[in-house]
């Protein structure tokens, strides 16, 4: 059987690594930015993580005639009345390093008690002549109080999961799957594809 090519529009290598893991089982060939050079970036002026998946993976679709997903997430902290959210990697500016970001997001939480927070993941489909179709998902956590774990990627150091007792960063992949805003997101845009493609 010859494997469905699909591109993942993002430039982030964690993001494409779990989009990998997830969805060549599925028989997948998942490619990424990096095999398309000349792609031309949109701005992302979508006020919703939905807006900003789809106009990532349209302008995929809309450069080269081919099917794509785009997932956008975030860190969405109720002490900071949402934020970071939708300028979760832009925020502080795109080549600030997570550590940086991370120790800027404890520094500015404190000795607070509520800490509770939520990753959020939007993943767009597009295709030629096709609708988009949008899955949403998320994952409620709490901002630890130091870093902790050699896993993941962004804020997963300083992003607690409490059912499991430890940061995102200290879970394995497959624990980290069955959980995640990206995993649960991921399902249902596979479940939707088995029976839409």
């Amino acid at each position: 059987m010859d494997k469905k090519v699909i591109v993942v529009a993002s430039g982030n290598a964690g993001k494409i690594r779990e989009f990998r893991e997830m969805l060549e089982p599925e028989g997948y060939e998942v490619r990424c930015l990096a095999d398309f050079p000349d792609y031309r970036e949109p701005e992302e002026t979508g006020e919703t993580f939905e807006e900003n998946a789809v106009i990532k993976a349209q302008a995929v679709t809309d450069q080269y005639g081919i099917e794509a997903i785009s997932d956008d997430s975030g860190l969405s902290v109720d002490a900071f009345d949402g934020g970071p959210g939708v300028h979760s990697a832009r925020w502080l500016g795109h080549d600030t390093p997570y550590s940086v970001k991370n120790r800027i997001v404890l520094e500015k939480m404190g000795d607070r008690t509520d800490r509770s927070c939520r990753y959020v993941c939007a993943i767009a489909w597009t295709a030629p002549g096709r609708q988009p179709a949008v899955f949403s998902d998320k994952v409620e956590c709490e901002i630890a109080y130091e870093p902790k774990g050699e896993n993941g990627f962004g804020y997963d150091p300083i992003v607690y999961y409490p059912p499991l007792h430890r940061t995102m960063a200290e879970l394995s992949k497959d624990e980290k799957n069955a959980i995640s805003h990206r995993g649960k997101a991921l399902r249902k845009l596979e479940e939707w594809l088995r029976e839409n493609h």
